[in-house]
């Protein structure tokens, strides 16, 4: 049986209250799924119509995924008009629903490797009145700084230009990433420049830490250059991997800036519980301070223990 033909799609809720929340996932999935079976124009545009209709009742951005992978210009055609839809949720579905490392959804690889495929939809949502858009069209931003960060250093560069009320704050959030790679584009189109600076540490209270447990580090840092010094400060913590290497993930730490002469104290506490994202392997690990992409010297200590999962 064919999708039958629906109206603009809407988020109205009074026509079935009890059909929300989770209940719609295996709809809008069995939907996306039977418009690609069908095959038809029409079928798929009918999905399209229905998963905008349904969103509003729980997200269909993971349904979507399946009608972008079958006809990523058609899909795109019709989401360029979601974006100025009257109801909230569609407009984020637009953002949300073609990220391109969208978490817990299929990929759709014609959005990470056609650079500005969706970046009309950015174009059109970044200065939304809503913060719950606007703070997806970020999130969008950051997946895109992945595979294209000039793409992605232009196209702020572009929107704070002519900013709106709220778009630094988009913006910031949708660099973050190419903050914490030190990306000299980001860096400087955020403010932070290079900068003379004393660094002190970091120091560590332990040079032995055990599985489970926690180490501290301080450090000092003062601006000894003539001019104010706006810093990004952040933290790396080496990681020993399986083959006896190291891979580095980065930490926020803070946002200061410093009068000239000026110094200031940074201390953090780093966990090494058990979590199901990373597997510790014992031996050797570093703790360094990054600032304005710049990364200080290297504190070492040692995991110990046999529990790491």
């Amino acid at each position: 049986m064919p999708l039958s033909t629906t109206t603009a799609p809407t988020t109205a809720r009074g026509d079935a209250p009890d059909f929300t929340g989770w209940l719609i996932w295996p709809v809008t999935s069995a939907l996306a799924t039977r418009a690609v079976q069908e095959g038809s124009t029409a079928a798929f545009d009918d999905a399209m119509a229905l998963l905008a209709d349904l969103t509003g009742r729980h997200t269909a951005e993971f349904a979507i995924r399946t009608l972008l992978r079958h006809d990523l210009g058609r899909a795109l055609g019709i989401i360029g008009k979601w974006t100025g839809s009257a109801g909230i949720h569609v407009r984020r579905l637009a953002s949300e629903g073609t990220r391109p490392y969208l978490p817990w959804a299929v990929r759709v690889p014609d959005l990470i490797v056609r650079p500005g495929a969706s970046l009309p939809i950015l174009d059109a949502l970044h200065r939304d009145e809503s913060e719950y858009v606007r703070r997806s069209v970020a999130n969008h931003l950051n997946d895109l700084s992945r595979d294209h960060p000039d793409l992605v250093i232009d196209t702020a560069r572009r929107w704070l230009a002519d900013p709106g009320t709220a778009t630094e704050r988009l913006v910031r959030h949708g660099l973050r990433t190419l903050v914490k790679r030190g990306h000299p584009g980001a860096l400087d189109l955020l403010g932070f420049a290079p900068a003379a600076l004393e660094v002190d540490g970091p120091h560590l209270d332990h040079h032995t830490v055990p599985f489970g447990g926690s180490v501290r580090f301080t450090a000092s840092i003062r601006n000894t250059g003539d001019a104010r010094a706006r810093l990004v400060i952040d933290y790396i913590v080496h990681h020993r991997k399986a083959n006896g290497g190291q891979s580095g993930k980065t930490f926020k730490l803070t946002t200061r800036t410093l009068a000239p002469g000026e110094g200031i104290q940074v201390a953090r506490k780093h966990s090494f519980r058990p979590i199901t994202t990373r597997r510790y392997y014992p031996g050797q690990h570093g703790i360094s301070l990054q600032i304005n992409g710049v990364e200080s010297a290297r504190a070492d200590f040692e995991l110990v223990g046999t529990d790491a999962p």
